[in-house]
């Protein structure tokens, strides 16, 4: 197993996208990142089984690693806890175009994105950045806790609010057997221009070119033939 220890960073200047929402804080950081890494090891051991799974020694695995690891480690500056992620980065055979980072630091590639659209490093860079701020600026938990509100535990809403935002055991319980798909999770538009900005500021700082953001759109359109890429299911 691949994982990258994260060291801590000094005071940061850069975008500014505001704070963490205070919706993620309904749902137990805890809830989500267990369930994430349940459903990443289901996702491998799928993979594993259709001999989908990229071998450690994959040309495109290794690459995907190196740049992970430039990466990463200014993810600290975005989210304290992400110092104790166990981070993974792997790559599946699928002809998507997509591409995702699970919260607590779980990043998958389809071979799709990487074949079809020919990405360069630079491009790559920004893909994972992308994901990557997804996790850090907790749009899952969110997203989640938004979910649940609308299903019957609205009420209690006021009451942790009351409370200055502690965490209710009615809303995580009521998450874990919801059993989100956070592979598949749709985020708003604003979560999505956020994790634009994070992801471009995350590449730059690991010294990828953030222009690339530009070629690499250019090619999810020339990809697209007129229908949206698998990409824009989750990223609207």
């Amino acid at each position: 197993m691949w994982v990258l220890a994260v060291q801590p960073l000094a005071a940061r200047e850069g975008v500014d996208v505001g704070g963490i929402s205070p919706m993620a804080k309904l749902v137990p950081a805890e809830t989500v990142e267990r369930s994430a890494n349940q459903q990443y090891a289901q996702l491998l051991q799928q993979g594993a089984k259709q001999n989908a799974l990229a071998a450690n020694d994959q040309p495109q695995l290794k690459r995907l690693r190196a740049i992970a690891e430039r990466i990463i480690p200014h993810a600290m500056a975005w989210n304290p806890r992400a110092k104790d992620w166990r981070w993974e980065v792997n790559l599946l055979g699928s002809s998507q175009i997509n591409a995702f980072c699970m919260p607590g630091g779980k990043i998958a590639f389809y071979t799709g994105i990487l074949q079809k659209l020919k990405l360069t490093d630079d491009e790559v860079a920004m893909v994972m950045g992308h994901e990557m701020a997804h996790a850090l600026r907790e749009h899952a938990r969110e997203r989640m806790a938004k979910t649940a509100a609308t299903h019957g535990i609205a009420s209690v809403l006021g009451a942790i609010a009351s409370a200055k935002w502690g965490i209710d055991p009615e809303i995580s319980s009521g998450v874990a057997r919801g059993g989100a798909n956070l592979m598949t999770l749709e985020f708003s538009r604003e979560d999505e221009s956020e994790a634009d900005l994070v992801g471009m500021e995350l590449a730059a700082r690991a010294g990828f070119d953030p222009r690339a953001g530009v070629t690499l759109w250019q090619k999810m359109g020339a990809a697209s033939q007129g229908a949206p890429p698998q990409w824009l299911s989750t990223h609207p």
